[in-house]
């Protein structure tokens, strides 16, 4: 059986090792915008890239399996856009609900008064629609548990982190938090349906229908605790 340098561990990497696999990564993000992942080969890869099939194994057994790679290592970069808590918004007012002959909902445009989405929820959506072909094929029905899971936990961790103001712990310190993995979880589930579907909404929709079911997550949440405080 091969082994790939993944397999002797990160911290054994040295700095041209990591240079190449980001070289294959890039390649791979590359190549997967202009067709399906089930249709780029190894050697379609270490052709772009610049190497031999034989370099190519020496870091990942397949294709999938560098794409799982390049999903988490996108993944780690942009973990900081998973929303924690965000401002409430002004008493009485809130967000105008969606029509429903419009499953995106009213744009933001449409929406006067309302809070602006966090710059962090719009980068989380411009995110996945730019490289949504990768992201459709690793989280699909076909796709990568291995992606899945990284993402909804680093997500659950920061989600925690944010909600907690507390900075993010690390695997094995990370409380067990219905909050957060909630938040997390339903987020996920958000942004994996809307990618099956093609994004028929555009990221700045997303951002302005998703933030209503987060603040009011979180005001549920506030009432809750101060209830337990004043028992």
């Amino acid at each position: 059986m091969t082994t790939t340098t993944r397999d002797r561990g990160e911290e054994q990497v040295d700095p041209r090792v990591r240079r190449t696999q980001a070289a294959l990564r890039a390649t791979l993000i590359e190549l997967v915008q202009h067709r399906d992942l089930s249709r780029i080969s190894v050697a379609d890869v270490a052709e772009r890239a610049g190497v031999s099939r034989s370099t190519f194994y020496d870091h990942y057994r397949d294709v999938h399996e560098l794409a799982a790679a390049a999903c988490t290592a996108m993944i780690d970069e942009l973990i900081e856009a998973i929303p924690g808590r965000t401002p409430e918004a002004p008493a009485g007012h809130a967000p105008a609900p969606a029509a429903p002959t419009d499953p995106c909902g009213p744009a933001e445009a449409e929406q006067p008064g309302s809070e602006v989405p966090p710059d962090t929820l719009l980068t989380f959506f411009a995110h996945l629609a730019e490289h949504a072909s990768l992201y459709r094929s690793v989280l699909g029905p076909q796709g990568s548990a291995r992606v899945m899971d990284h993402l909804r936990h680093r997500a659950t961790v920061a989600v925690y982190a944010h909600r907690t103001g507390t900075p993010p712990p690390g695997p094995a310190d990370t409380p067990h938090d219905v909050r957060a993995a909630f938040t997390a979880g339903a987020l996920l589930s958000v942004a994996t349906d809307w990618l099956r579907r093609g994004c028929p909404c555009s990221p700045a929709e997303m951002a302005a229908q998703t933030l209503p079911l987060l603040l009011t997550l979180y005001r549920e949440d506030d009432t809750a605790q101060g209830e337990d405080d004043t028992a």
